[in-house]
């Protein structure tokens, strides 16, 4: 089948498209978006339905847009039927402007196609467009400046004199945040994001007027939230602050979600452009994990004069949906410009070296925390970290294969371990709650272990170790032989529940309810630190989570975590993933898997296509 054929484009279309499907290249979605787009063009064609449906599948996939000079002249079907093939470029490109359905930037068609060859669905370059515009538009925003003296005093009572550093990047962090509505904070595990943002709360508090200042906190998930407002509950007690000063001091947070208000019907948000949100400042925290729509619908909601402080990994993951939003805005940001290096150093009185001038226009918005305290120099998982980074492949393996005293890092061989670990640690779970142990501790027992997986299906995904976790219990009589719900169960949402106010991503635990009835409920640890009974009944889109993907555990920490790689390499299998999996843990971290894939994982870079970082340089 030619892809150039014209002749009978419906009906070809369909053909091959369902092919693509029947080889995992499509899903049925992307065909029946292509067919409709189809009936609606002026110029209907085999290569328009192609790119559509193509486009439709790259989104899926985490990507914003397609890049069109990458499918070019492809071979489709390679080793099934080598004819089918993409269209030259320029052929490709004139073919799709001319269809009626193809647009430039600015068009309301229902793709847009830009100058470097980007081809998106309408409303993905609409929300990349609005994104960049934004936090442009907040970087350079003229404000009310602080008081300058102040805010030096106010950074020399709050942060101690960090004698092993040359520069406190908390420190600098914190001043570039008062100076400026946009500041970006990166760093990874241990850094101090949130002993950093304590920081900064207590100096927007000090300003004048800063006790009527309205601060949001916010996190892309339950856990995260919950794990945020309790990270700030014991920063504040570490704060030499009078009571009256910490009490002021904001730690309620919440889903993003539930900042932004989602309607009863779930198709939108009540805080937008037109009803913003009544805030002067929002933290938002993990910000790796929020996808190029959530983000550009936030940045509508906040009023234009508010502070936005973003926290986050750039390292880790992207968000599961479209987009790389936190890496895109940190691409080529590794330090202040000269003029903005000078004027950190005048207040902190920290030595700043400064960095050439970037050609990211958020820059000077982005701070880089690079001192872990929760790894030493010579930690395993911290050094083990930094290898993964720099894609050392053989000093990773090297420091995993060769342990430590302590079993910090460990190499399991066999792959049967995985389902009889997690077997035994969730058998002590069932004894805990036996022993009737309180709701709380409960959940720190659930979060002391967790065996992470790269995929969610196969030998090796969460599906089948899970299945496998349960029958070892249920061999065990640790659990019931029978019964889907039973006294232990940890379970994870799947889906946002409205209104329940849970959201994708929550975890609990299946208990008896506390009212002394016998009926079981799932438990689950609020981010207000609050425990919420569900029934069961009300809960069909959960599953069971002993383990769990690794995009699942962003945001989550853990004491212990087995990472379960599967026997034959993935694409999902990349340097980022792994950085995420090893920076879960905190005290201890072992792989299963061979070592050619973990090889092959360390030296492959996750590559989302995206215009956002272009889109900044353009609107500057």
């Amino acid at each position: 089948m030619s892809v150039r054929s014209e002749h009978q484009p419906f009906d070809q279309s369909a053909a091959l498209l369902k092919q693509l499907r029947d080889n995992s290249l499509l899903a049925d979605l992307d065909i029946h978006m292509a067919m409709f787009l189809l009936q609606q063009a002026d110029q209907p064609s085999l290569p328009l339905a192609l790119a559509i449906a193509l486009t439709c599948r790259a989104t899926d996939e985490g990507h914003v847009c397609l890049d069109l000079s990458q499918q070019a002249e492809r071979a489709l079907l390679p080793g099934i039927d080598p004819k089918v093939t993409t269209l030259p470029l320029d052929e490709w490109r004139k073919l799709l402007l001319d269809s009626g359905v193809v647009g430039s930037p600015g068009s309301r068609q229902p793709l847009v196609l830009d100058d470097q060859e980007r081809l998106y669905l309408h409303r993905y370059w609409d929300y990349e467009q609005r994104l960049a515009s934004a936090l442009l538009q907040r970087a350079d925003a003229d404000e009310a400046m602080p008081d300058k003296a102040q805010l030096s005093a106010g950074l020399k009572q709050l942060f101690q004199p960090a004698e092993e550093l040359e520069t406190d990047w908390q420190q600098v962090a914190a001043a570039n945040a008062l100076l400026s509505n946009l500041t970006v904070i990166s760093g990874g595990p241990g850094t101090g994001k949130t002993s950093t943002v304590v920081r900064i709360l207590a100096l927007l508090r000090q300003q004048p007027e800063g006790a009527a200042l309205r601060i949001g906190l916010a996190a892309p998930t339950g856990m995260a939230a919950a794990r945020l407002q309790q990270s700030i509950r014991d920063a504040k007690l570490r704060l030499p602050l009078s009571a009256e000063a910490l009490e002021g001091i904001p730690e309620q947070a919440s889903t993003l979600h539930r900042l932004l208000g989602v309607t009863t019907q779930g198709t939108g948000f009540r805080h937008h452009g037109e009803n913003p949100l009544l805030l002067d400042v929002l933290i938002l925290d993990e910000a790796s994990m929020v996808d190029v729509a959530l983000m550009a619908k936030l940045l509508d909601a906040l009023p234009s004069q508010a502070k936005l402080i973003l926290l986050g990994d750039r390292d880790q993951l992207a968000s599961v949906e479209a987009g790389a939003v936190l890496g895109d805005i940190c691409a080529g940001c590794e330090g202040p410009s000269a003029e903005s290096a000078a004027t950190l150093s005048h207040i902190t009185g920290q030595p700043i070296e400064p960095m050439p001038r970037a050609d990211n226009p958020l820059q000077d918005r982005v701070v880089l925390l690079r001192h872990s305290y929760r790894f030493s120099a010579d930690s395993p998982i911290g050094r083990l970290a930094t290898a993964i980074n720099r894609s050392e492949a053989d000093q990773a393996i090297q420091l995993i294969q060769q342990g430590t005293p302590e079993n910090e890092l460990t190499w399991l061989n066999d792959e049967t371990e995985t389902v009889a670990l997690g077997a035994a640690h969730f058998a002590q779970l069932g004894r805990a709650i036996e022993r009737g142990d309180s709701v709380e501790a409960l959940f720190e027992h659930l979060h002391a272990f967790r065996i992470l997986a790269a995929l969610r299906e196969g030998s090796a995904g969460v599906v089948q170790l899970n299945q496998g976790i349960t029958s070892r219990l249920r061999e065990q009589g640790a659990i019931p032989q029978q019964a889907a719900w039973y006294v232990g169960r940890p379970v994870m949402l799947t889906r946002n529940d409205y209104q329940l106010n849970l959201y994708n991503g929550e975890s609990g635990i299946v208990l008896p309810h506390p009212d002394g009835s016998g009926e079981l409920s799932v438990a689950f640890n609020g981010a207000d630190g609050g425990i919420r009974w569900v029934s069961p009944s009300r809960l069909p889109y959960c599953e069971t989570v002993y383990a769990l993907t690794v995009h699942k555990s962003q945001g989550s920490e853990f004491q212990r975590v087995l990472f379960h790689l599967p026997k034959q390499d993935s694409p999902v299998l990349c340097r980022e993933l792994v950085y995420t999996a090893v920076t879960r843990a905190k005290q201890q971290f072992s792989l299963v898997g061979p070592e050619a894939v973990f090889r092959t994982a360390l030296l492959r870079g996750m590559q989302r296509q995206s215009g956002l970082s272009d889109r900044l340089k353009q609107i500057s």
